[in-house]
């Protein structure tokens, strides 16, 4: 099994115990919209220690700001 298969089982996993199985739903949309939610939370609030316990979004920013101000000065 390849690391990118078996990361995606581990998150698929994480998802169905997080979100799916601690409730019943009342119908597709609102699993949909727990989905959406979740994974606004994980990509843009989260704080990730590795990286100084900022979230994913901040450091993409920075990342790209910090990519376009050394373009300037080079």
């Amino acid at each position: 099994m390849s690391r990118a298969t078996c990361l995606a089982e581990t998150t698929n996993g994480l998802y169905k115990a997080e979100v799916i199985h601690r409730q019943s739903w009342k119908n597709r949309e609102a699993v949909e919209l727990a989905t959406l939610t979740g994974l606004d939370w994980f990509n843009n609030y989260r704080l990730l220690e590795p990286i100084d316990n900022i979230p994913p979004a901040e450091a993409e920013a920075t990342y790209y700001r910090q990519l376009d101000e050394s373009a300037l000065v080079a």
